[in-house]
């Protein structure tokens, strides 16, 4: 058999989530419908690095599957795009070593979330970004809170109740605010995320842009390791994993 690792860009907009649900049209539903059709209607199954929620887009997903067939990589990518629908996208395909996982050898992934400050939405961008009609956000105040997130920290402040996982803790290595045109982007990288972690601190940050709360508030939230005490969760539309890495 040969694995195979592929690079993945879709709009969330229509589907709900990545991950397989029954009767639901999903990311990853998609995928394997296609892999079965390349192989003769034989089983076939993807593995991804992780799942994403309804809404939520990827310029950088990355999946594994393996497989009897040898096509030449870039075969791969134009058979998949062919049968995709044209809201996901194999940007990338490459044979890898079995030891390769999509989801257990990934060092660290990288997340944007995109709010937009144009007068008016355009409805073209209005499934990409979130709005801020009428809001003059303090962004020094946003990046001076997001330093108190960089390092190593339990988060169960900044993920939901519905995590699974017993550890909290997780590692932020780069965390910045910045304004693109009309866009303000943050940017967030780390070594892995909890269940709407990212979400979360995109929400925690706009609240102090738009002075509900002080970049200390972040820190002392942080510290109370309350869900309940960091405030909404930002909408979905506004997120994209943007780049998953690997060592080597």
């Amino acid at each position: 058999m040969n694995r195979v690792k592929a690079v993945v860009s879709y709009d969330g907009t229509n589907f709900a989530g990545y991950q397989s649900q029954p009767g639901m049209r999903t990311v990853q539903s998609e995928i394997d419908k296609a892999l079965v059709k390349i192989h003769k209607n034989k089983q076939a199954h993807s593995v991804a690095s992780g799942r994403t929620d309804a809404g939520v887009h990827a310029n950088g997903q990355v999946i594994h599957f393996d497989t009897a067939l040898s096509l030449p990589p870039d075969k791969w990518q134009m058979a998949l795009n062919v049968l995709l629908p044209t809201d996901i996208r194999i940007v990338g395909a490459e044979y890898v070593d079995e030891s390769f996982h999509a989801r257990y050898s990934a060092t660290g992934k990288t997340y944007i979330y995109k709010w937009s400050f144009s007068e008016v939405h355009s409805p073209f961008e209005r499934n990409y970004s979130v709005h801020l009609e009428n809001w003059k956000l303090d962004v020094k105040k946003m990046q001076e809170a997001a330093v108190y997130l960089i390092g190593t920290h339990d988060f169960t402040s900044f993920c939901s109740s519905k995590t699974a996982t017993s550890n909290k803790v997780r590692t932020v290595n780069v965390l910045t605010v910045e304004e693109q045109g009309d866009l303000l982007i943050m940017t967030i990288e780390g070594n892995g995320f909890l269940y709407n972690m990212v979400r979360t601190i995109a929400g925690m940050l706009l609240a102090v842009g738009k002075g509900w709360d002080s970049p200390s508030d972040v820190k002392r939230i942080l510290e109370l390791k309350d869900r309940t005490a960091a405030g909404k969760t930002a909408p979905a539309h506004g997120l994209y994993l943007n780049n998953v890495t690997y060592d080597n």
